[in-house]
């Protein structure tokens, strides 16, 4: 047998390869920036980093041992030193489109971790195969950080597939709008005007706070945080909060809470507690050039007038009064009807001074 000869059956025994082609290969060596396969052809097989994953300081060591199978795609048959060059990457990525493709045909929900947070939303890697999801169709709310959601799966749908100009959108928006939707009908069909119901604090105004049920955002306003006085949401209430109130209204989708309990309205007892000559303690509460308002309990003012503070003439009540004061004084006057009670201190001095010393003042006011 002649050497030529030797040599042409030696090249018949290798298979041959063609760009683009899928082959199967054996790692034989491995680098941080290099894989060598034994692709069964005359010449070994390589696959840069570049070619291998998207990572640009991944090394390869960590990712690939020598003994692995895997397939890859002929780029070069000949790369110029002899070998075949060959990506391992882009095969993936092609198979991942092809999964991407299926899901926008059949308009199957994928969940997937995020990649990173880039200029205008998220990059989304399946298989290689890169999605992006714009920043308004992350979330059914404004989203100001998108860095929180780097490494976090997210659950989303295939809006739009053109991988020719790279353009794969992914939306989040109509799976969270569909869920809460699913859950609002759910959650009205389910509760009624007297529940009492848990939520948790979504955003607090100067009117109210609303409060996220599950699907449905109920709003307490200021009015019905207490029977008391509230001068600022934002003081009782800040977003996340856990809060128990009561249904009191249901509009429609809308719904009226209320923390003002009817068993602990403070005006039931009240024609006992303040009924006229009683006498009472509270604190002022505010003041305003013809009086002083006196909380007496929470939920329950009493109006000091001017003319009621002293014996003697007062022209405004912060001349004598000042805001946290504790005072006692009678009441003179109770409309529980309109929640009004009148006190003085005047009344209570005169009370308590001696009959012929009153009888004196009332002599001099006459």
């Amino acid at each position: 047998m002649s050497e030529q000869s030797f040599e042409q059956m030696l090249e018949e025994s290798f298979k041959t390869i063609h760009t683009g082609e899928v082959v199967d290969g054996t790692v034989i060596s491995v680098k941080e920036d290099e894989i060598v396969l034994n692709i069964g052809y005359k010449a070994d097989g390589v696959i840069t980093r570049n070619e291998y994953t998207n990572k640009p300081n991944a090394d390869l060591t960590t990712m690939v041992s020598e003994g692995d199978t895997m397939k890859a795609k002929v780029l070069k048959v000949n790369d110029g030193d002899g070998q075949v060059l060959l990506t391992y990457k882009r095969l993936v990525a092609e198979e991942g489109n092809k999964k991407l493709e299926e899901a926008f045909n059949n308009k199957e929900v994928i969940t997937a971790k995020v990649d990173k947070a880039i200029s205008g939303g998220l990059s989304v890697v399946i298989d290689e195969a890169r999605v992006f999801i714009p920043a308004s169709l992350i979330s059914d709310t404004f989203e100001k950080d998108l860095t929180k959601f780097e490494g976090k799966e997210v659950s989303f749908v295939i809006t739009e597939y053109n991988p020719k100009k790279r353009r794969i959108i992914g939306d989040c928006k109509q799976l969270i709008v569909a869920k809460k939707a699913e859950q609002a009908e759910k959650l009205l069909a389910s509760i009624h005007e007297g529940d009492t119901i848990e939520g948790t604090v979504k955003n607090v105004t100067d009117f109210g706070a609303f409060i996220d049920l599950g699907g449905v955002d109920g709003l307490l306003h200021i009015s019905e945080m207490s029977w008391g006085r509230t001068e600022n949401p934002k003081k009782v209430f800040k977003v996340g909060d856990s809060v128990k109130a009561f249904i009191k209204e249901i509009n429609g989708s809308k719904i009226a809470l209320s923390l003002k309990y009817p068993d602990q309205n403070p005006w039931t007892d009240a024609p006992e507690k303040y009924a006229v000559g009683n006498i009472v303690k509270g604190k002022v509460a505010r003041m305003t050039d013809f009086g002083a308002f006196v909380e007496l309990e929470t939920g329950v003012d009493g109006l000091l007038h001017v003319s009621q503070i002293a014996l003697e003439h007062v022209d405004k009540p912060a001349d004598v009064l000042k805001i946290g004061q504790e005072i006692e004084a009678k009441v003179v006057d109770l409309n529980v009807e309109e929640k009004k009670i009148s006190l003085s201190i005047k009344s209570l001095l005169k009370d308590n001074m001696p009959s012929d010393v009153a009888g004196e003042d009332a002599s001099e006011e006459n």
